[in-house]
């Protein structure tokens, strides 16, 4: 993203210091996001565990069709998300559920969902006209806080009331949902502040450079939904 983001372990390299391709990478990720081991995600696509660690750690596996799609399936997904074939396609390009439920979720819900760290959106209501961009975030002492640089959106946000979205979309099970905060931008320049941040937050910048200027959204509303395919 244009303001922060990437894990310490470099994306290519699998734990074991095996080049990891992309399908592997898809398949741990989401593997992950539901909370699953390689041997319980073996399990459920009737795999033997080797095999996928195989699939999940080196860059020339191969599955084959069969397999992908069983592998898709126990995960919930597509073999064309694991693919990778909606990589440049906006989120939310599949089909309504027959039976969608949409419900309004509670603040407990919304902090679990926003915790940590990834990408949401800051909007800014600006003097030209209202702007939104894509940020990398972490939430540090129970705020929004991002690193970016002179001359972007987000800096033009400080003293404002600003809204910061996150979300998040399954196309396969056409179900998703969204986050929205509000609260005030403020810059944070007190060094010791400056470098609690900078050992606390999870990211630094996707798009690099140097961006060592942070800012503080403070939580002063926060809402949230769901939408849960029945």
């Amino acid at each position: 993203m244009a303001e922060q983001g990437a894990p310490e372990q470099t994306p290519s390299t699998a734990a074991g210091g095996t080049p990891q391709g992309d399908l592997g990478r898809r398949i741990e990720q989401r593997r992950t996001e539901l909370g699953l081991t390689l041997e319980e995600l073996a399990l459920r696509a009737a795999m033997a565990p080797s095999y996928l660690a195989h699939l999940e750690r080196h860059s020339t596996a191969a599955p084959e069709a069969g397999t992908l799609l069983r592998l898709a399936g126990a995960l919930g997904t597509s073999p064309t998300e694991l693919g990778g074939g909606h990589a440049d396609l906006p989120a939310g390009i599949g089909h309504a559920a027959r039976a969608p439920r949409l419900s309004e979720l509670d603040e407990q819900e919304c902090r679990r969902l926003l915790s940590t760290h990834g990408v949401g959106r800051i909007a800014v209501s600006t003097e030209a006209a209202p702007l939104i961009v894509p940020v990398n975030y972490s939430i540090v002492d129970d705020a929004v806080v991002l690193r970016t640089q002179p001359g972007t959106v987000s800096l033009q946000a400080l003293g404002r009331e600003v809204a910061f979205e996150v979300d998040r979309v399954d196309d396969a099970l056409s179900q998703g949902w969204s986050v929205v905060v509000r609260g005030p931008a403020e810059a944070v320049t007190d060094p010791d502040a400056v470098r609690r941040l900078s050992e606390r937050a999870y990211t630094t910048p996707w798009a690099g450079g140097e961006r060592d200027a942070w800012v503080r959204i403070g939580i002063t509303a926060l809402t949230g939904r769901r939408i849960d395919a029945q």
